[in-house]
């Protein structure tokens, strides 16, 4: 009767998930995986970046840098050539992914693949001041990601995210949670000094007000760490937020003397967080990028697009959302600037624009 079906049921449905799983499991290890990740936990829980004078700045997927002034857009440089458009060609076409202005209206660059670099906007010349090819420390530089500058453009503060993987491998990178750190470059010595090590994915930085430190985000791990780069705590760090509700990318200054803060990718609180889930599970990780490519990893990950201010002291003043992404996905940085927050991504080839004042 039923007793027998049920059970021809269990014996049927076990055959068939055997039949299925013990090829895959067999496929999983004979198959190489191209990362080695590390366990992580969070316990204590266009790429556009935009940065203004008078003008708008911006840097574009095709290594370009952009000027936008009166509704009229210029290319002001390109830091590689072409062709551009594809996986193959990001290290020769070049992605910058930080700007600042410096003294006399230079602007300095973090390209993934060309390192740290200057450029005049009003010439277009383009000089590298830190190239990936030399090493620091005995390491090379694989994908420099953001920098800071002091008032007096003396100092530049940046990150290299990885010495292993390039800016086109970040989701092996996210995945993997193998560290790197934070650099400074002296712009009259030429020297570069390496200031911290182990950071998982050291991401965007950012100088405070005064100037007395640095923060640092460190993205696999949802938080942001402090350096001291003067004052009695000079070479000195320890940890400004940590238990983000997101992945942080860029953090740039707001008008309140806080940070905004970009969540390249949100950990939902209630609710299931696939990052939080796979980040202790290494084995887990290995069978997935056995079987599926970066490019499809990456379709999995919501579109949904936060972004925090944080105070001085670094507690939560207020949050935007775009749960389903339909203004903006994949936000990388908020900048501030006359009464609008301007949202840079990196995955959609336009720049958002929110009136604070109506917000």
């Amino acid at each position: 009767g039923s007793t027998y079906s049920s059970k021809v049921f269990r014996i049927t449905f076990l055959t068939l998930a055997t039949s299925l799983t013990v090829p895959l499991l067999g496929v999983t290890v004979l198959l190489d995986c191209p990362i080695d990740p590390q366990p992580i936990s969070f316990v204590m829980k266009l790429i556009i970046p935009v940065v203004f004078t008078d003008v708008l700045f911006t840097g574009t997927a095709d290594g370009k840098i952009i000027k936008i002034e009166d509704g009229e857009i210029q290319t002001i440089a390109r830091i590689g050539h072409g062709p551009c458009g594809t996986r193959e060609d990001e290290p020769t076409c070049g992605r910058p992914l930080g700007i600042r202005v410096g003294p006399n209206n230079t602007l300095f660059v973090a390209d993934a693949y060309y390192g740290l670099c200057e450029v005049n906007p009003g010439t277009g010349e383009m000089k590298i001041l830190v190239s990936t090819k030399t090493l620091i420390e005995g390491q090379k530089l694989s994908f420099v990601n953001d920098l800071t500058v002091t008032q007096d453009g003396r100092k530049i503060y940046f990150t290299d995210s990885s010495s292993k993987w390039q800016r086109r491998d970040y989701v092996f990178l996210i995945m993997e949670g193998t560290d790197d750190g934070l650099l400074e470059y002296d712009t009259v010595t030429k020297e570069v000094k390496v200031l911290m090590v182990g950071l998982r994915f050291p991401n965007g930085v950012q100088l405070s007000p005064a100037e007395d430190f640095v923060l640092v985000q460190e993205t696999t791990m949802a938080r942001i760490r402090r350096y001291y780069v003067s004052g009695l705590m000079k070479g000195g760090a320890d940890m400004f937020v940590e238990n983000m509700p997101g992945l942080p990318d860029n953090i740039r200054l707001s008008s309140s003397g806080g940070y905004w803060v970009a969540m390249s990718a949100v950990r939902p609180n209630p609710g299931f967080s696939l990052l939080d889930f796979l980040s202790e599970k290494p084995w887990i990780k290995r069978m997935i990028f056995k079987l599926l490519s970066q490019e499809t990893v990456t379709k999995f990950v919501p579109k949904y697009s936060l972004v925090v201010e944080l105070s001085e002291t670094g507690s939560y003043k207020r949050s935007f959302h775009d749960p389903n992404g339909v203004t903006v996905s994949y936000v990388s940085e908020a900048h501030e600037h006359d009464g609008y927050l301007y949202l840079g991504s990196f995955r959609s080839p336009f720049i958002c624009r929110l009136d604070l004042q109506h917000v």
